[in-house]
């Protein structure tokens, strides 16, 4: 198969081989084509002026039904099962035998090897086996296009073809550049194994060393106690230890292949088997199977999880199922354009980090990582939530101009930043900027933030290969208090736990970690964690204000007893002789809906609240933000929870007591005008997010919208009916949104 010849000539030599190893009269590879349809591209034994003539469509005639089903057909007499397609130009009649196995590759069907013979005959176990290892040699040639030359002007083979996915928009931002797979696939080269028993004994090798991480899981603290996720480790571990599993693994090598070959090609079967299931259930079980057999590729080979620093493009477009905020953090910024997620919900965590890092993203992409290929050409639209695959010309020309209106579209925003965010009757709106990195900083000054009205403090612990000590801390919010110059920095203290798992803090798994042991409980918990966070803060602050605010505050207590703790910690540093602030402004996010039942009592003890409407929304809605089948469900914009926010925004004001609100509603200027509408006038918002807000602002009068949204909130209507009104009044009064 080495030989330099054609890749006709090397197709037509590899029929041959293969009737003749298996004493068949006829052999064909049907190949897949983008528009769905299998071409014939080579056979022995059929009328060889089929070749690139015959065709079927996936689903019709045997090879179709292969193609479809992703599974070995074995018949005995073709030509009596009902989805016999004769096909009068390949001469095939006079065979009766059938057996046809896909050809794939990561789950996907490229295209159907066959045989047959004229007599009546099952084949063997052994007999399948061989072709099915013979059918992934096909599907690597495939892959790296040695037949592609072969294809028709405009048949473009189905593995090269451009795919177009819909999902739904979770960052901002146009991205052209190249994928890079969060967890790259193991690239199997040597196929044909040389010694089957050094390979069987490379495969029980791995396959202990696969058990004992899997128990370790189960053994540490972390998987203790009952639950889900303990059966779902208990299931895993049964998995990996499952007979008929390693029981294939094992046929596959002594059929031929190398221990990798042999892992791939189950993952391979078992992916597409299952991935055609209907169940639920059993669909998401190909996640555990497509994981396991990953991590045992990695055995086999000592490769670490992630890639290699040396794998990424300066075009960078991460893929990946899903991702923890840290992981997106450990990647180089400035290689990253774009974030594409099968999994997750737009207002999780490392969509989050996606938007405070300015990243394109699209999220609930179907299939993208079995569809993509590492290298592969992408373009991330974070505004349609859109992705295209190997895009086409005309494509990426399109998206060539779109980028450039958007810089020219950015250009007009900037050319805002020094210009107040005051409404055409007067009202002067606060636009501040979250932020959590030091290479936000910049942004302060760029986008014309009025501040900084939520720094996330814990994202500094997030990329941290070890806790921060003190003078790390101090140092660090010395540096943002330095780089915000004379503009307000409203600092969070530490909201780790739930989904924010930091590595070196030991923690207990919990079925619903969003309503767990996190942010303030922790800090409350681990007292000493928050004086060391509260006295960096403290010191960084000398001569200066120090405005902070508690997340997660369920109680009033909660923040009582914080207030303590910093009242404490200021104490110590002036009978020590240490500078302190000028002044301490102190805080509270209203994250949980039980404190819209204490706002007198809550209001009284702040010096200013702020509406974390991410979580509020997902504990009012009871509705995890991170479950991508509700993540469309709700609206922020319903009528139930705008009442909720009203309800926040009357009582401060009454109170003479500054609120904002620095969730993710804050950014879009539809929901933004919401805000103002229901008494809001300090929003926080992705830097990038404040030129289109200002320029909402500007263009519109307060008081005729504060009257209509009035009418919306209390009349009863829907949510959508909210949103389609508000939109059509926007459009009325010429206000961009």
């Amino acid at each position: 198969m080495a030989e330099p010849i054609g890749a006709q000539e090397r197709l037509d030599k590899i029929v041959r081989i293969i009737a003749a190893n298996m004493v068949a009269e006829v052999c064909s590879v049907y190949v897949l084509r983008a528009d769905g349809v299998l071409e014939l591209y080579a056979t022995e034994g059929l009328n060889s002026i089929s070749v690139h003539r015959a065709t079927l469509t996936v689903g019709r005639g045997l090879v179709g039904l292969i193609a479809s089903e992703a599974r070995p057909l074995n018949l005995p007499d073709a030509q009596s099962h009902p989805a016999f397609a004769y096909l009068p130009e390949t001469g095939e009649e006079i065979y009766h035998s059938f057996l046809g196995v896909p050809i794939l590759r990561a789950g996907r069907t490229l295209g159907v090897l066959v045989v047959q013979n004229r007599s009546y005959r099952n084949y063997t176990e052994e007999e399948i086996e061989a072709l099915q290892t013979t059918a992934m040699v096909l599907a690597e040639m495939v892959a790296a296009g040695e037949i592609e030359d072969l294809a028709a002007p405009g048949a473009d083979l189905d593995l090269n073809h451009p795919v177009h996915i819909k999902g739904a928009a979770f960052s901002e931002g146009i991205a052209l550049g190249h994928v890079v797979l969060h967890e790259p696939r193991v690239v199997v080269t040597q196929l044909i194994a040389e010694d089957t028993e050094h390979e069987l004994k490379r495969l029980d090798a791995a396959m202990a060393g696969l058990q004992l991480s899997v128990d370790d899981l189960l053994a540490r603290g972390a998987a203790a106690g009952t639950g889900e996720h303990r059966e779902i480790l208990e299931a895993y571990r049964m998995f990996a230890q499952d007979r008929g599993w390693t029981r294939r693994l094992r046929e596959a090598i002594e059929n031929g292949l190398t221990a990798e070959a042999a892992v791939e090609k189950v993952q391979s079967d078992t992916r597409a088997r299952m991935s055609r299931q209907t169940d639920p259930f059993l669909r998401d079980r190909l996640h555990d199977f497509e994981d396991l057999g990953n991590r045992l590729l990695r055995e086999l080979i000592g490769r670490p999880h992630g890639p290699y620093a040396a794998d990424m493009p300066e075009d960078a477009i991460i893929v990946a199922r899903n991702m923890g905020a840290a992981e997106l953090l450990d990647y180089d910024r400035d290689r990253v354009r774009g974030l594409v997620l099968e999994d997750a919900g737009p207002t999780s965590h490392v969509t989050i980090v996606a938007k405070a890092l300015g990243i394109a993203a699209v999220g609930q992409t179907q299939d993208v990582v079995a569809l993509a290929e590492a290298g592969d050409p992408i373009i991330v639209d974070g505004e349609l939530g859109e992705v295209h695959l190997r895009p086409p010309a005309d494509i990426e020309t399109a998206y060539a101009d779109r980028v450039r209106f958007r810089a020219r579209k950015q250009e007009q925003y900037r050319k805002l930043k020094d210009e107040p965010a005051v409404t055409q009757d007067g009202v002067g709106v606060s636009l501040q900027m979250n932020a959590g990195l030091i290479m936000d900083l910049p942004r302060l000054e760029e986008s014309g933030a009025a501040g900084i009205g939520l720094f996330r403090t814990e994202l500094q612990f997030m990329i941290s290969s070890a806790f921060p000590k003190q003078s790390e801390q101090q140092a660090f919010y010395a540096q943002v208090i330095e780089a915000a110059g004379d503009k307000p920095v409203i600092f969070r203290s530490l909201d780790v736990g739930g989904d924010k798992v930091l590595p070196y803090l030991r923690s207990q798994k919990e079925e619903n970690p969003a309503m767990g042991w996190r942010a303030i409980r922790l800090g409350l918990d681990r007292p000493a964690l928050l004086r060391t966070q509260l006295r960096s803060l403290l010191r960084a602050s000398v001569g200066r204000e120090l405005r902070l605010m508690f997340p997660m505050v369920t109680e009033v207590s909660e923040f009582e007893r914080a207030k303590a703790i910093l009242t404490r910690e200021q104490a110590h540093l002036e009978r020590h002789g240490h500078g302190v602030p000028t002044r301490v402004m102190l805080g509270a996010m209203l994250e949980v809906p039980a404190l819209l039942w204490q706002l007198d009592e809550l209001l009284s003890a702040v010096d200013f609240l702020s509406v974390g409407s991410n979580d509020l929304m997902q504990f009012m809605m009871a509705s995890d933000r991170g479950n991508t089948r509700l993540a469309g469900r709700y609206d922020p914009l319903s009528p139930a929870f705008l009442r909720a926010l009203r309800k926040v925004a009357d009582k401060a004001k009454a109170y003479g007591k500054p609120v904002s609100v620095c969730g993710e509603i804050s950014g879009k200027p539809l929901e933004a005008m919401a805000l103002l509408g229901i008494g809001y006038r300090s929003l926080s918002m992705a830097s990038a997010a404040i030129g289109p807000v200002k320029s909402m602002i500007r263009a519109m009068e307060l008081a005729p919208l504060e009257a209509r949204l009035k009418e919306l909130v209390d009349q009863g209507s829907s949510a959508s009916d909210v949103r389609t009104e508000l939109r059509a009044w926007a459009a009325a009064h010429n206000i961009p949104v």
